[in-house]
């Protein structure tokens, strides 16, 4: 008469040692190199441009009225440069008329660079504004001169 553990094959309850990996020998990579040495979130230059567009068009949103809601005014157009945490951006845009153009384009230059900082989370160092053309509130077909 034979024991259970005379001539029986191993069981799996008890692992195979020489086939399960050491792993106490292989380094843990997110052990040993400190957080900010694991990599970088990229942005590009296209879409920290698209993101400031979008803001400028929710900035240029507040200012209108019903008499500018009417209005066709142009898609604001944006470009980017990103570089070592920061972004210098550029706009276009059309201002509806009549306007305090200079309130109107700090508001809209200080929204956008509060928007991209907060969704991004880089440091907006310029924002260059300029008007591509004025968008009379009465509409293109009432005009002073005839």
């Amino acid at each position: 008469m034979t024991t259970p553990s005379e001539g029986a094959p191993p069981t799996a309850s008890a692992p195979d040692q020489a086939s399960a990996p050491d792993r106490s020998s292989a380094p843990d990579r997110a052990a040993v190199l400190p957080p900010a040495e694991r990599g970088a979130t990229v942005i590009p230059d296209k879409v920290v441009a698209r993101i400031a567009a979008r803001a400028a068009k929710e900035a240029l949103a507040e200012h209108a009225d019903t008499a500018a809601g009417r209005m066709k005014l142009a898609a604001p157009q944006a470009s980017a440069t990103v570089g070592s945490g920061s972004a210098r951006l550029g706009l276009t845009v059309d201002l509806p008329y009549p306007t305090d153009l200079a309130a109107t384009s700090r508001q809209v230059q200080d929204y956008v660079s509060e928007r991209v900082a907060h969704l991004t989370g880089m440091r907006v160092t310029e924002v260059t504004l300029a008007i591509d053309r004025l968008v009379s509130a009465d509409g293109p077909g009432h005009r002073r001169v005839q």
